[in-house]
């Protein structure tokens, strides 16, 4: 059988960098596309954040035709994409790079595009035979979807709608989508499963974004049977990759609490904010289910495995969690073991929207596609603080 190429969109951000990780190592060949306005790239001086994507981003390729309006291009005239062949292995993402050294494996394209890029998109499809896609590229801090609505629905809407329409017109219908326990809005009742609403509830645009992206998948999936879509609906990724190359690397203030914690560690911040101490929890802090990003990287390859398997078309949802609650307290002692540095914490109020337990169900993941989480609390911890200590200052 031949070997397949996965599109990997959003593949220098944080999930999805770890992602390639996986899939090269499995045998996949990769084809990435992002624009880097929110993953470290040197080329364009961005600065890294954990999703990726997608402002207005400008062509240009890994493996041939190349440009960019910031000093990425290889050839005279080139536009969106449309450049002069490149001489030398052209510049990736600094996470990239690194995956490329962790796996011995080379990417079978890079593009710096932005996916409402719809002329240029096309050309990748045209340029490679991609036989899946993976969606990651979406803007994603929730509390700047507040302040920016219309950016996010352009951004991770749109942009998703321009993606579907070059793959249909490809005539490629496997799509593994990045989504979010968001979806679910406040919950009714835990740990949450895939049965429960989404929709109603749910308390930022970017929660909203990623709900109306998976009904559009839905739809198109039930009107055309020779689509197959896997909706991951993710709970909070935490952790990086074991040899601390890559991990987690925010831009600006850190809108998580992992990333929160290991920058303090490492001395850039001075104290977490604990919001709210008086949940009706074992501690008073809120409690979310937290997931490895290794352990979240091996769910899609096995959301892939659910699409290549005969018959499979449709739109299925799986979480991909813990299924444990872990405190705020607990993370920040569990760091505390993991780095033997104390961390500080200051106690303030409770955040508007914040709920006091979100946990996940997964045993519709264990049980279709073979998935379940098998790293540890301390794992989580350990591996972060290796990847912050190695990388003080992120991929900078």
């Amino acid at each position: 059988m031949a070997q397949q190429t996965v599109l990997v969109t959003g593949g220098a951000g944080y999930v999805g960098s770890h992602t390639v990780v996986e899939l090269l190592q499995t045998g996949y060949s990769v084809v990435v596309v992002d624009n880097c306005c929110n993953a470290y790239h040197q080329d364009t001086n961005a600065a890294s954040n954990g999703a990726t994507e997608d402002r207005n981003g400008v062509g240009g390729t890994r493996d041939g035709k190349q440009d960019d309006k910031n000093g990425h291009s290889n050839g005279a005239g080139a536009k969106n994409g449309e450049g002069g062949k490149v001489g030398a292995k052209t510049v990736l993402p600094v996470a990239l790079e690194r995956v490329e050294d962790i796996t011995g494996k080379t990417l079978a394209g890079f593009y710096l595009i932005s996916l409402l890029d719809e002329e240029a998109l096309t050309r990748v499809f045209s340029e490679h035979k991609i036989d899946a896609v993976i969606h990651f590229a979406a803007l994603k801090a929730l509390g700047e979807s507040v302040a920016m609505p219309l950016e996010y629905y352009i951004n991770n809407v749109a942009g998703t709608l321009t993606l579907l329409q070059v793959m249909r017109n490809a005539g490629v219908k496997r799509l593994v989508y990045s989504s979010s326990a968001t979806v679910y809005g406040l919950p009714q009742y835990l740990p949450t499963d895939e049965d429960h609403p989404t929709g109603p509830g749910i308390t930022n645009p970017y929660g909203r974004s990623k709900y109306f992206c998976e009904q559009v998948m839905t739809d198109l999936a039930t009107a055309d049977k020779e689509w197959g879509v896997v909706l991951l609906r993710y709970f909070n990724p935490v952790g990086a990759h074991a040899s601390g190359r890559i991990g987690e690397d925010p831009r600006d203030t850190p809108n998580n609490l992992m990333p929160f914690i290991a920058q303090v560690a490492v001395g850039r911040r001075d104290a977490v904010q604990v919001f709210g101490q008086d949940y009706p929890t074992p501690d008073g802090t809120g409690v979310r289910d937290y997931v490895h990003v290794m352990d979240l990287a091996s769910g899609h390859v096995a959301a892939l495995g659910l699409l290549w398997k005969s018959g499979f078309s449709g739109a299925a949802a799986y979480n991909l969690g813990s299924g444990k609650g872990v405190s705020v307290l607990e993370m920040i002692h569990a760091f505390t073991r993991a780095s033997g540095r104390k961390i500080p914490y200051v106690v303030t109020g409770r955040r508007a929207g914040d709920v006091a337990k979100m946990v996940a169900s997964c045993t519709r993941a264990q049980t279709d596609l073979g998935w379940k989480a098998t790293r540890t609390l301390d794992q989580m911890c350990e591996d972060t603080w290796r990847w912050q200590s190695q990388n003080p200052q992120g991929y900078a």
